[in-house]
């Protein structure tokens, strides 16, 4: 059975493994995200993100992660969404709803008017489970980067 829970610092080598697995779902490199930079990030005195695991037993299967943003419309705040990853193994089962349902259950109990995300333009599995979530793009927005 699957449970969705929030991250503590004893997870942040399973973290660090998972982030790593995102890279190389994007095309990078597959290894390991520093443990020392997921603890500082994640569980250091301003954390930068809170993140959920959906775990089976002991092994995870995937993970959420959220930053709250203000302002949004009216001074409202938001959730924004900066990754929701399910390891290949674990895809089609219902954790990635899972993880999303949490993630807006997260939003709602903090007061966000929404829950934002952005998603690449070639990732049809990705753009297509947000279509059955009954999501719509927002064409109106433009993502900026600066490095």
């Amino acid at each position: 059975m699957v449970h969705i829970e929030r991250a503590t610092e004893r997870d942040a080598e399973a973290i660090a493994i998972l982030i790593g697995e995102i890279e190389a779902y994007y095309g990078g490199e597959k290894a390991p995200a520093d443990v020392t930079q997921v603890r500082t990030l994640l569980f250091g005195e301003q954390p930068a993100a809170t993140v959920l695991l959906a775990r089976d037993g002991d092994i995870v299967l995937g993970m959420a992660s959220y930053s709250f943003l203000w302002p949004a419309a009216g001074a409202d705040a938001s959730l924004f969404l900066k990754e929701l990853f399910v390891r290949e193994s674990a895809r089609r089962q219902g954790i990635a709803t899972a993880l999303m349902t949490r993630v807006q259950t997260a939003a709602s109990a903090a007061g966000c008017t929404r829950v934002e995300w952005t998603a690449d333009r070639n990732n049809s599995t990705a753009l297509d489970f947000y279509k059955a979530l009954g999501a719509e793009p927002h064409h109106d927005k433009m993502l900026y980067r600066i490095e």
